[in-house]
């Protein structure tokens, strides 16, 4: 390690994330966030419209509570995440109350039309007509952005579903979507059968399986990607920040305006070129604060890339 390294844990870049919004001043070597909030936002087109999307949007598997604290929280990740340039909000009714909490929450803001606001039919069982339309009461819209097929369940039947939702305009895009290696072979062949605009799938700097067919095969389909679990899953991701808690962030990293390894994991998985956007799980407004800074400045090319996966594969 030379001597220029940063020493800088997550928590710390955080609370140095929160001085900088006040107006304070950081040591030297941090890159302040009012200065990396003027950087270039990141978007990528969807394929099937060319319509831009920040690289970095929200997932929502645990905004379905009534805990009137965490409500408060999540309040402020919806109000907060447009004006720092996120759109996309990911969320599926198998996640709790989290389609239902959204729509009230985005309602009470006044802010739908400043989101992208994705969902997901029923992970098992029967995926009807009927349950699929109570998403449009749960999220309290008239349109939904992007419905996905969750897990594979009914695609066949679910499928023709969206399709005809599509062509009425109540949904804009539709797709698939999986967090799970087992679930690749279903995720080629929907890739292979149907006309979609996006897949989901997991994907991160300690989870690189999808890299192998899964995002290439994407890209040539000309499909739109959102990534989940780009920290390493909702089981791993504490032990991915565990794992570099007392590691410097390397030299480099000034080179794509990282300041925080939260913004290292985010820029390696929205680097590569298959993929439009990232939604991590976030219900605190500091950990949307750092992770929205992903979505600013330069981004690795191949080469960084490389050197990205030898740096973490050595910790």
């Amino acid at each position: 390690m030379t001597t220029n390294q940063r020493r800088i844990t997550r928590r710390e870049l955080l609370q140095h994330s929160s001085l900088a919004a006040a107006g304070l001043a950081l040591g030297p070597g941090i890159l302040m966030a009012s200065d990396a909030s003027s950087l270039p936002l990141i978007t990528r087109p969807i394929p099937s419209t060319d319509e831009r999307l920040p690289v970095i949007g929200v997932g929502t598997n645990r905004f379905g509570t009534d805990d009137a604290e965490m409500l408060a929280q999540i309040r402020q990740v919806l109000e907060t995440m447009p004006k720092l340039g996120g759109t996309v909000v990911d969320t599926a009714n198998s996640y709790g109350d989290s389609e239902a909490v959204i729509g009230r929450l985005v309602e009470s803001i006044g802010n739908r039309d400043k989101l992208f606001l994705a969902t997901k039919t029923p992970s098992r069982g029967e995926a009807s007509m009927q349950e699929i339309m109570e998403a449009f009461t749960r999220l309290r819209t008239e349109q939904i952005d992007l419905v996905e097929v969750h897990n594979f369940n009914e695609t066949d039947s679910v499928i023709p579903r969206l399709q005809q939702l599509k062509q009425d305009t109540r949904v804009r895009y539709i797709g698939c979507s999986t967090s799970r290696d087992e679930q690749y072979a279903d995720l080629k062949a929907a890739l292979d059968k149907y006309d979609l605009d996006f897949i989901q799938v997991d994907y991160s700097i300690d989870n690189r399986s999808a890299a192998d067919e899964i995002l290439p095969l994407a890209r040539d389909k000309g499909v739109a990607v959102l990534i989940n679990m780009p920290f390493g899953g909702r089981r791993n991701a504490s032990s991915t920040f565990a794992r570099v808690a007392d590691v410097p962030l390397p030299d480099f990293a000034a080179e794509i305006d990282v300041t925080s390894w939260a913004q290292f994991f985010l820029k390696y998985v929205v680097s590569h070129p298959a993929v439009n956007v990232a939604i991590p799980g976030m219900t605190k407004l500091r950990h949307l604060e750092d992770n929205m800074l992903a979505a600013r400045g330069r981004l690795p090319d191949a080469a960084m890339r490389s050197e990205m996966e030898k740096v973490w594969d050595a910790i």
